[in-house]
């Protein structure tokens, strides 16, 4: 199977990307996250799962 360009070159740029420290995370307090999660299933109705409510006149 022909490939586009040659395998020798594969990965050259990743290589050549100089190494960055990721970040270090940290995540909220339970306080925070409680309250966060009363907001968005309560006062906002949000339904749980991925999907987005739907634009209105969408076509």
């Amino acid at each position: 199977m022909p490939t586009h360009g040659s395998l020798t070159k594969a990965g050259k740029v990743r290589g050549q990307t100089p190494k960055i420290q990721a970040r270090e995370r940290t995540s909220p307090s339970s306080k925070v996250r409680n309250k966060n999660n009363f907001v968005k299933r309560f006062e906002k109705r949000i339904q749980p799962g991925q999907k987005k409510p739907e634009r209105m006149h969408r076509r």
